[in-house]
């Protein structure tokens, strides 16, 4: 065992432990975002969606992805100090991620279980059938799109094969689940549900901002690979998406707490190409980007997102892709090695297949067992009505 190989793990390890984090992010960010009667109900679907997405990933779709898999002996599969396992919790942690995305969209009144089996569905099988694509070179389109465009697709840290993907599927699943009860009246009123915590809120949204520098920085997947360039990029996106989100957000907390998340999004392509003028444009785009989209779906569209994850991370991650064919060409200060042409393809692959796969297994869902709560369930909040028990019970109980 090798000094290299054993950093190599060490480094990844740490990765992924970030990025493990970072579900205590999503969890917190929809909790503070939901209605009280249903913040029980964000905590629970984060974590039950993880192990399910744990299950999913190590069974199918690690070999979907990569063709590995773990069923020889122990002496085998641990080789390099484990290398091989630790990157499977590592791309764990993204795959995972689909789900925790989806949650948000969701909110409010999609049934427990049927979406713990979306979620088996879209982790062992929608997403690395992607995912097998970009980053393992299947079907040889990375070759294809190379030769006829002079580069393959970029996704350095998953702007698209993670964000746009799990955004889309998430439009997918709302679409099919409808507004909630009350959001939108006959007569074209929209109803206001307003943050439950705003504390909560923002504490789940800088959960997510430490976590992302473990997101970018460790997909290099070696020690050798670490780039300080992907750090300071990071950084320069999140703060470009958090002053351009107070700006056209006109101060509202919610906007401000997920403008830095909406310039993350945008910046994990090309984070790795980048000049951190152009990272720093990239996130500041993005952070306007959520404000006036988000704004656009829930009152003009009256599609009912509840955290807005169809903007935040559907858009702003296939921005993302193409700003990586944009930021990263040499005249613009970045390494080159990209093509605008092979962004454009790559990231409208990842929408159709996002919002295909994700159409499929929600449509089926919804026709063979029924995804949303009752109107009455609805009505009491997911919180009572799955879990039996509030975030904030009054009484103790008398028995």
């Amino acid at each position: 065992m090798t000094e290299t190989s054993a950093n190599d793990v060490l480094f990844l390890l740490i990765g992924a432990i970030l990025v493990l984090a970072m579900h205590a992010g999503f969890a917190f960010l929809e909790l503070g975002t939901v209605r009280k009667k249903n913040q029980v109900n964000a905590l629970v679907k984060i974590l039950t969606d993880f192990a399910i997405s744990a299950l999913a990933y190590f069974f199918v779709g690690y070999g979907v992805a990569y063709g590995v898999h773990f069923f020889s002996d122990v002496s085998h599969i641990s080789q390099a100090n484990g290398y091989e396992l630790v990157k499977f919790f590592f791309l764990l942690t993204f795959a995972a991620a689909i789900p925790a995305i989806v949650s948000g969209g969701i909110a409010e009144r999609a049934r427990l279980h049927p979406q713990s089996a979306a979620t088996f569905l879209l982790v062992g099988l929608v997403y690395p059938f992607f995912e097998g694509i970009v980053w393992n070179g299947h079907f040889g389109i990375q070759d294809w799109l190379a030769a006829n465009f002079g580069a393959p697709f970029h996704d350095f840290a998953g702007s698209v094969v993670v964000h746009a993907v799990g955004g889309w599927i998430a439009l997918a699943a709302v679409l099919l689940l409808g507004a909630r009860r009350g959001r939108y009246t006959k007569e074209g009123r929209v109803s206001a549900h307003p943050p439950s915590s705003i504390p909560f809120l923002a504490l789940g949204a800088w959960i997510l901002i430490v976590g992302w520098f473990g997101f970018n920085v460790m997909s290099a997947q070696k020690v050798g690979g670490i780039s300080g360039l992907v750090a300071v990029n990071s950084l320069m996106a999140m703060v470009g998406g958090t002053l351009t989100a107070m700006w056209a957000g006109r101060d509202d907390p919610g906007f401000i707490h997920n403008g830095p998340l909406a310039g993350l999004v945008a910046v994990c392509a090309g984070s790795d190409v980048m000049h951190p003028l152009g990272a720093l444009l990239t996130g500041g785009v993005a952070g306007a980007m959520f404000v006036y989209l988000f704004t656009l779906t829930q009152n003009r569209w009256k599609i009912d997102d509840v955290l807005g994850v169809w903007p935040l991370h559907g858009l702003c991650g296939a921005w993302g892709g193409i700003a990586a064919g944009l930021f990263g060409q040499h005249w613009l200060g970045g390494a080159g090695g990209v093509s605008l042409v092979s962004q454009l393809i790559g990231t409208a692959a990842g929408v159709g297949i996002g919002f295909g796969g994700g159409y499929l297994v929600y449509g089926v869902l919804k026709k063979v067992v029924g995804i949303r709560l009752s109107d009455e369930e609805e009505f009491n909040g997911a919180d009572l009505s799955i879990h039996n028990i509030t975030a904030t019970p009054e009484r103790e109980s008398n028995w």
